[in-house]
């Protein structure tokens, strides 16, 4: 039956406000097989005859001068620790608006993805940390600890109805909370030493934005400007400065400057007017009626509608491309055997799956919460399997571990890349194979 007309969201409304949000997954899964794509390519084009030049390519130096002031770095340091600035700020956007509306904002919601991601960090951490204990790739511990949401949710809702709304859900509440998990080994053990002056600036600066946030400032050139300054106090003090993306995204406003009703009633009274045989809207009363829609849209989610397919479409598949490209060239069988790879390998493959599943199971046992959906536990198994998919953020601290040993960085790359695909293959298989859910089941869930 039809929705009756009067509770129907005026059309500007349902464009601008509400089709944006139900595009927003659709956009994961087409970003994680545009982000995938980048990857292969970038593995085969550093495995084939123009591997030279392509992997040259990405040590281009790129410099910015200002008179005296000067800036001089790669082009894979720009994409790493200029553009993935951007996308940390989509992450911080992404974690405070599950914090403020959505499935963090109840601790008995966020309590069960909370303890899933604490195994999945612990148990990949330690399985590293055991097989290169004492070696120089120790430093690399943190590595297989975060899951990729684009990829995860990607292949999970590829899979359509065969995965539980619930499933999903607990899946990217984990993710969020393996990149907070992520966000703070970053903040505290890859930096380059502290200079507290710099962490002085930076608290200043949050201050500074965080009043104009409470002011009601909205504009996104403010915004800007404060990512900027803020990513340099935190490269000054020491901090990887990408980490400013996710304090920034953290202090965005989630709130609107006037509530919704009344937004939605002046929006009625124009759409009354026309109604009603009225003179067409001339084009300021069209810009009105715009801005009166913009008003009624936070800025944090305007922000993380304008960026996310920037983000998803261009900055992720640009640092898939700088850096998936590990050359096997010289590489012996020992490659597979040497400890950075296996603890990457194994730790993603492995440790995510038994970690997730093992405190998952512990904490329904105990009591704590339920199991997701109301899934079977060949299902919850399955999603854990596909949460060992850790491409990017794995990537980005193998960066930052082994900036210094290209040897490594090699090792671990080449984990990430195996690790990852053997985790999405055989999650996406085992999850795929599993007897579809019951007709009955999959309309409560879309209740």
């Amino acid at each position: 039956m039809a929705e009756p007309a009067h509770r129907r969201p005026p059309l500007l409304f349902q464009s601008m406000v509400i089709d944006p949000l139900r595009s927003f997954a659709r956009m994961e899964a087409a970003g994680g097989i545009v982000l995938f794509g980048a990857a292969l390519v970038a593995f085969l084009l550093a495995n084939s005859p123009w591997s030279e030049g392509f992997l040259s390519l990405w040590t281009t130096p790129v410099e910015l001068r200002f008179g005296e002031l000067g800036f001089q770095a790669s082009l894979r340091q720009v994409i790493n620790d200029g553009l993935m600035t951007v996308f940390f700020f989509v992450v911080g956007m992404e974690i405070k608006r599950e914090l403020v509306e959505g499935e963090l904002r109840r601790f008995r919601q966020a309590v069960l993805p909370a303890i899933a991601a604490s195994g999945g960090v612990l148990l990949p951490a330690l399985i590293f940390f055991v097989l290169n204990r004492g070696t120089p790739g120790e430093k690399g511990w943190a590595i297989p600890m975060a899951t990729d949401i684009a990829f995860s949710i990607g292949c999970v809702l590829l899979l359509g109805s065969r995965v539980p709304r619930g499933l999903l859900v607990f899946l990217t509440a984990l993710a969020i909370f393996d990149d907070i998990a992520g966000i703070a080994v970053i903040a505290l053990f890859y930096g380059g030493g502290l200079n507290l002056l710099g962490l002085e600036w930076v608290a200043v600066l949050a201050l500074i934005v965080f009043a104009a946030a409470r002011l009601g400032v909205e504009s996104a050139v403010v915004y800007a400007v404060g990512m900027v300054a803020l990513w340099l106090g935190f490269h000054h003090a020491g901090v990887n400065g990408t980490l400013a993306g996710v304090l920034l995204g953290l202090l965005v406003p989630a709130v609107t400057r006037r509530p919704v009703r009344e937004v939605l009633a002046a929006l009625r009274s124009h759409s009354m007017k026309t109604l009603e045989g009225e003179e067409r809207l001339d084009s300021g009363e069209l810009l009105h009626v715009c801005d009166e829609v913009r008003a009624a849209v936070p800025p944090l989610q305007r922000f993380e509608h304008a960026l996310h397919p920037w983000v998803a479409f261009l900055i992720l598949p640009l640092f898939g491309l700088a850096n998936a490209g590990v050359s096997l060239a010289g590489m012996a069988l020992s490659s597979l055997t040497a400890p950075v790879f296996l603890g990457t390998a194994v730790g993603l493959f492995v440790g995510k799956q038994l970690g997730i599943f093992a405190f998952t199971w512990a904490a329904v046992k105990a009591g704590a919460a339920a199991v997701p959906g109301g899934a079977p536990w060949s299902r919850v198994y399955g999603v854990a399997m596909v949460a060992g998919i850790g491409f990017t953020v794995a990537l980005f601290i193998a960066n930052l571990a082994f900036r210094h040993a290209p040897e490594l960085l090699s090792q671990a790359r080449l984990g990430v890349l195996v690790g990852s695909l053997v985790s999405g293959l055989s999650g996406t298989l085992l999850l795929r194979l599993l007897p579809a859910p019951a007709a009955r089941t999959v309309r409560a869930e879309a209740a």
